[in-house]
């Protein structure tokens, strides 16, 4: 029998880190460094609480953030959709913003799984909800209607910030109308590295936050859920009923810590870039980011009619430069992306216009 030489599994398919990607921060792709870092990763069954690695990770997030505990999910929308299932039962409410990714994002989790009710609020154009309406929205106690239990808001919230004093006065009202606050905190560390300030200067207010890891973090999978012990028990039962019980997970714990203790710091690179990419895209014809507060990463631009956006972007993808043709535009920088990419995107896009 003639030897085979093994063959680079998938060797001819797309690879990432060839194209410039704006889709998302959620395409980033693991570094060197926590490549190897997760190659030697000690591992366990993490349903039975044995990996090590999915431990410390657990142990030390909810450290570093002022928690009790805090349990590792494999997705933004499974953590949030863990919170509002701890936090209420069948037949209860959350109130959110119109825009909050819990709401209109995520399938309607909380409803379709949770027999949640969402009570959506108009958000207002810095992000944040008026917590007036909040006040008026909370359900009297009275069989007829579902027990409003909950706050949830979200931060980032299309790239937008929400600022500290806010926080403080959704901490006081919840605290006056016997609610719980949630924090969907995808892009957090990005709010924490706008303001200049320690992460936990956000997350006190909240009793329960889910942080991203796998967005300008740069990890290839997970998110955390932070809140006290009896919540997160709680939660982990829930994770296990929703199948996210998970196995050998260690290697996705490591690329999770490495992430939160190598790549916050260089978000700021992000925010610059994303402020980069917005005055190059002003100096063209038909795309104006003006009426959009860009605080962080997402850049997002309003586009002539008389552009085809599809086709451009087709276009442009045929040159391996990737972006979603949505009106408004949305773009996102992120570890994959530089400055020399948004000069060959810019580039690429004056040619197509």
């Amino acid at each position: 029998m003639t030897k085979q030489t093994a063959k680079p599994f998938l060797t001819n398919l797309y690879k990432g880190n060839n194209m410039i990607d704006f889709r998302s921060d959620t395409v980033t792709q693991p570094t060197a460094d926590m490549r190897a870092v997760m190659n030697n990763a000690a591992v366990g069954d993490d349903v039975y609480g044995d990996d090590p690695s999915v431990n410390q990770l657990e142990h030390v997030a909810a450290e570093r953030h002022g928690f009790e505990s805090a349990l590792f999910c494999s997705s933004g929308t499974q953590a949030n959709l863990l919170a509002l299932m701890a936090h209420c039962e069948r037949g209860d409410e959350y109130i959110c913003g119109q825009q909050a990714h819990n709401y209109k994002f995520e399938g309607g989790g909380a409803a379709v799984l949770g027999s949640i009710q969402p009570q959506p609020i108009e958000n207002n154009a810095d992000g944040t909800i008026d917590l007036n309406k909040v006040v008026a929205a909370i359900k009297a106690d009275d069989f007829h209607f579902a027990k409003t239990k909950l706050l949830s808001l979200e931060n980032t919230i299309g790239g937008k910030v929400l600022p500290l004093s806010y926080l403080e006065q959704a901490r006081e009202c919840v605290n006056k109308h016997n609610l719980a606050l949630h924090l969907d905190g995808a892009r957090v560390y990005n709010a924490a590295v706008k303001l200049g300030v320690d992460i936990t200067e956000i997350t006190q207010y909240f009793d329960s936050v889910s942080i991203c890891l796998s967005k300008g973090l740069g990890a290839p999978v997970g998110s955390l859920l932070l809140g006290n012990k009896a919540l997160i028990d709680k939660a982990r039962r829930w994770r296990k009923v929703l199948g996210g019980g998970m196995r050998q997970a260690g290697m996705l714990a490591a690329a999770g810590q490495y992430a939160l203790e190598n790549h916050v710091t260089r978000l700021s690179d992000d925010h610059d870039n994303a402020a980069y990419l917005a005055e190059k895209l002003n100096s063209l014809s038909g795309f104006d980011t003006t009426p959009f507060q860009i605080d962080t990463n997402i850049v997002y631009a309003n586009v002539d009619e008389a552009i085809d956006l599809k086709a451009v972007a087709n276009k442009l993808k045929e040159k391996n430069i990737l972006f979603s043709a949505g009106k408004p535009l949305r773009l996102v920088t992120h570890l994959g992306v530089t400055k020399h990419d948004i000069n060959c995107f810019i580039d690429a896009l004056a040619a197509e216009i």
